[in-house]
Order: C-alpha cells, then sequence, then structure tokens
C-alpha cells in the first residue's frame, strides 16, 4: 500500500473545472464534426476523442505537475491532429503551457517561452521551405498564437505575482523592523525613567531609613525628635522630586520643567542635604571643584549625569560607608568645549558604622555604568588605597566632544 507521502497532491478545484468543460466541449465538437483539418496518414477520427480525454486529464495536473501535465498533453495534441483536431484541444494545450510557465519551476519558466519561439520558428520555416507558397507562413503565425501567445502570458504574470510577493515580503520586513526599533525605543525609555527614578527618591528613602533606624534605636528624646525632622525632611523632598518626575513624563514639552532638571550648581546643596542626612558622628561631606574658573558650560547630558553619579555615590556612602570624610571632587583640565570631565567620590570603606548599613537593590552601580556608557565615557568603582587606609572610589570620566 503506498505511503501518503508518496501520493500525488489533489487536483485543484479549478482545474477539474477546466478538465471537464474540455471534455464536454470536445465531445461536442466531434459529435458535430466539427474538425480542424482533414486526418492525416489515414487516422481515424475516433483517435481525437482518445487525445481528448488524455488532455483533459492532463489539465488535472497544470498546477501540482505542470511539466508532466505539459508533456503528455504535447502527445495528445500531436495525435488530436492527426485525427483531425479539435478547437478545445489545442485550447487546452495552450493552458498548459500557460500552466506550465506560471507553476513551474523558475529555470522552467525561463525555458518554456525559448522552446515555444523555436517550434514557432521551425514550424514557419519548414512548410515554407517545402510548399514554398506565402499561405505556408500561416503555419507557423498558428502555432505561434497556440505556444508563444500563452507562453508569453505566463511570463507577464508570473512576474507580477512574483514582484507583488516580494512587494509584500519588502512590507512584512519593514513592518519588523519598525516594531524592532519601538521595542528598542520603548526598553530604552524605561531604563531612562528607571534611572531617574532611582536617582531621585533613592537618596530620600536612605535618609529615612537611616533616621528611622536610628530613632528606634537611640532612647533620646531630642535626638529621636532630630531624626524624625530629617525623616519629615527628605519626605517632602523626595515627593517633591516624584511630582517633578511625573510632571515630565505627562509633558515632556514643559519647558519649564525640563530647566528643573538639576546641575552642578546644585552640589553644595547636595552636600548640605548628605550632611544632615548623615546625622551627628557620621560623615562629613567636602566637595573640591577644580576645574578652571571661567570654563565654558557643560553639555547639559553632562552635566545631569555628573550630578546623578555624586547623587548615588553620596546616597551609597550614606547606606554601606563608616564614618569619615566623603571626597567629591570635579576635575575639567582644559576648561573648554574638548577632554573629558572627570567626576571622583571617595568614602571611607569599612569601619564601624552608627547605625546598621541599609540594604541596597544593587541598581545603583548599573544605573551609573548606563549613563556613562550613553555619553561614550568610563567608570571605575571600587576598593583603592588611600592615604589613610582603604576607601571606595568611584570615578568616571564624561567626554565633552562627539561622545556627548
Amino acid at each position: 500500500m503506498p505511503s501518503r507521502s508518496s501520493r500525488l497532491p489533489r487536483p485543484h478545484r479549478d482545474d477539474v473545472l477546466i478538465g471537464l468543460a474540455g471534455v464536454v466541449g470536445g465531445t461536442l465538437l466531434w459529435t458535430l464534426g466539427l474538425h480542424n483539418n482533414p486526418p492525416f496518414f489515414g487516422t481515424p477520427q475516433w483517435l481525437g476523442l482518445v487525445a481528448l480525454g488524455v488532455i483533459s486529464g492532463a489539465e488535472l495536473l497544470r498546477r501540482t505537475a505542470p511539466v508532466t501535465g505539459l508533456g503528455i498533453g504535447t502527445a495528445a495534441v500531436a495525435m488530436d491532429l492527426c485525427s483531425g483536431g479539435l478547437a478545445a484541444t489545442l485550447l487546452m494545450y495552450t493552458d498548459l503551457i500557460y500552466a506550465g510557465v506560471m507553476y513551474g519551476t523558475p529555470a522552467t519558466a525561463r525555458r518554456l517561452p525559448r522552446l515555444c519561439v523555436l517550434v514557432t520558428a521551425v514550424a514557419t520555416a519548414v512548410p515554407l521551405a517545402i510548399v514554398r507558397e506565402p499561405w505556408a507562413l500561416l503555419v507557423g503565425m498558428l502555432v505561434a498564437v497556440f505556444t508563444i501567445s500563452p507562453a508569453w502570458t505566463g511570463v507577464l504574470v508570473r512576474t507580477h505575482r512574483e514582484e507583488a510577493a516580494a512587494a509584500r515580503l519588502e512590507a512584512e520586513r519593514v513592518a519588523l523592523l519598525a516594531e524592532l526599533d519601538r521595542r528598542e525605543a520603548v526598553t530604552a525609555e524605561r531604563a531612562r525613567m528607571a534611572r531617574e527614578l532611582h536617582d531621585m527618591v533613592a537618596n530620600h528613602l536612605s535618609a529615612i531609613a537611616i533616621h528611622s533606624t536610628a530613632a528606634q534605636s537611640l532612647k533620646d528624646p531630642a535626638a529621636t525628635e532630630e531624626a524624625l525632622g530629617v525623616i519629615r525632611e527628605n519626605s517632602v523632598r523626595g515627593l517633591a522630586e516624584m511630582r517633578r518626575l511625573i510632571g515630565l513624563l505627562r509633558d515632556a514639552r514643559d519647558e519649564e520643567q525640563l530647566s528643573a532638571a538639576p546641575t552642578l550648581g546644585a552640589l553644595d546643596s547636595l552636600l548640605e542635604q548628605a550632611r544632615s542626612s548623615s546625622g551627628p558622628g557620621g560623615q562629613d561631606f567636602v566637595l573640591y571643584d577644580e576645574r578652571p574658573a571661567g570654563s565654558t558650560p557643560l553639555p547639559a547630558p553632562v552635566e545631569l549625569a555628573a550630578y546623578r553619579i555624586v547623587q548615588e555615590s553620596l546616597t551609597n556612602a550614606l547606606k554601606h560607608a563608616g564614618p569619615g570624610q566623603v571626597d567629591v571632587t570635579l576635575t575639567h583640565p582644559t576648561g573648554g568645549t574638548d577632554g573629558a570631565l572627570e567626576v571622583s567620590v571617595t568614602s571611607p570603606y569599612g569601619g564601624d558604622r552608627p547605625t546598621p548599613p541599609v540594604p541596597g537593590s544593587g541598581t545603583g552601580l548599573i544605573g551609573m555604568r548606563e549613563r556613562v556608557t550613553l555619553l561614550g565615557g568610563t567608570l571605575d568603582a571600587g576598593p583603592v588605597p588611600g592615604p589613610s587606609g582603604t576607601v571606595w572610589r568611584v570615578r568616571a570620566a564624561l567626554p565633552l566632544g562627539d561622545g556627548a
């Protein structure tokens, strides 16, 4: 029993209808005696019905096996011409030529029209050479009508369909690329929002956590009252930062809100806030601005990134560093529009803290690296030897040229 995979595919419904119409029409023509030409070589006319049935069966293969169907149809049309010829048989043969170009392989679609031209040339030259009369040219014209015309019609239709399919594929490719670009833009915007939210709020929440822990561990009413004041101050500032971020997300065209983005000029306020958050006996925060006087204003992305790096470094110092001095250093040797702005924050590494350390999310360094990478700079963070022992240093180089 043959397997299902070895069976020929079922013929298309339209191919079955074409075959049935050819059989009915050809049978009617044969019954009425409407033949195209007299029989040749004494061939009986009933063979025309056999050729009609064969070529009608070949029509069932016009899509599934077009080359095989055309070969069967060629033998059938030769038999039909010898037995008197029926118009229905010739019409079905032209359809098989068209189908061979349309549904055959690309190589078949290229070679079949050339073969039809060659056959037409032979069918024109041979009768003219034998008969040597002008009417012999009609043979070549008839052959051209039944071979070249359907072949080149198939070429035109196939080319149009291939171009339409290529256009659809290109449209799908463009749509896919647009969707990938949209997803990438959404991902980048979500990452930017996450960095902004973390940098603006984490500092205030860390101060709240530190002082709430101190308030719980200390039984001194004065110290508790001071801690509650710091907690309230950082809560208010955190809410203000949240409102500003929400405003930016709602309407990015609001110039007043955009101009509220922090700059390096606000570092003094940021360090003062860190001093108040550290509490007595904690850390001391010192700013060293070593940029030349009258330096060219920094690009906004560089200034914002430098501010956020300092802010996140101070937040990490409040969370994890022991007592001691935290140094913030800004360096820009040229003071112009070239070179790179260097930001360095060093804090005590290890030591006993007056309060338990605050657990972090681990996204602070990731956010700093993302900011620096977007500007084409470099970032180093980790313990390094210091004048009085090991310190934790965050050092970023932010280029002011093409990377910014």
